[in-house]
């Protein structure tokens, strides 16, 4: 499958999750969310990082680009979603490592996933605070020893992708960040809406809820201003 370039940021235009899934499973590597932040805030620590791995499109702006430059079956595949397929089709057969959040959401994540999926084989688990050196180095050679299949690491950008890259030297794995979709999983926040998902609107659904983000959200008028003169 050829990757479509979305300025700095290189993404595989995949048609669904059984796609990206059969792809992650036959090529192992890093699954990265792309979204128009990402595109942006691309730099020299992510964008090799991103290009070297299995990025695809987490959000509309992503997959307007990606069609602009040729990819039309290019489709939104929501993070959020993707982890639990991927724990569904493997959860019998992979074994699992996860990492992020508190330790009560991490903890929590790790019950309702034995729950929901029973069988599933946890080899490993702790939480995102990574307070020291010590601890990172200990996690990291945790993983490198336990050779989990799959690596969920919750920790939000580029913490974790910058994370899943040192592991990956030491152990090949499907890595995939997830920002704070445990937090989701366990109900301690609550995802938008499905008439907000549907029409690719969650970004003004957080926006309604959180509008502290409303300075963030001023850099995408630069986006939108890429997308409507096809600067991509």
């Amino acid at each position: 499958m050829e990757k479509v370039k979305l300025r700095k940021v290189e993404v595989f235009p995949f048609k669904g999750f059984d796609d990206l899934i059969d792809y992650a499973d036959a090529h192992k590597g890093i699954l990265v969310a792309v979204n128009a932040e990402k595109i942006m805030n691309a730099n020299e620590v992510t964008t090799p990082i991103i290009n070297n791995n299995i990025a695809y499109c987490d959000g509309s702006g992503a997959v307007l680009a990606a069609r602009q430059k040729g990819a039309p079956d290019a489709v939104k595949i929501a993070g959020c979603e993707l982890w639990l397929k991927i724990v569904e089709r493997f959860h019998d057969s992979k074994t699992f490592y996860i990492i992020g959040a508190t330790e009560e959401v991490n903890s929590a994540t790790v019950k309702k996933l034995r729950g929901q999926f029973p069988g599933i084989d946890i080899v490993g688990h702790r939480n995102g605070m990574l307070a020291t050196e010590q601890e990172r180095n200990a996690l990291i050679a945790d993983v490198a020893a336990k050779r989990p299949d799959v690596v969920f690491v919750a920790m939000g950008s580029p913490r974790q992708e910058i994370l899943m890259a040192e592991m990956q030297k030491l152990h090949p794995a499907i890595y995939q960040g997830l920002g704070g979709s445990f937090d989701v999983y366990t109900g301690k926040v609550k995802r938008a809406p499905q008439w907000w998902i549907d029409h690719n609107a969650e970004f003004a659904y957080r926006l309604i809820k959180q509008p502290r983000r409303i300075t963030r959200n001023f850099k995408f008028i630069k986006y939108a201003w890429w997308l409507l003169t096809k600067k991509f």
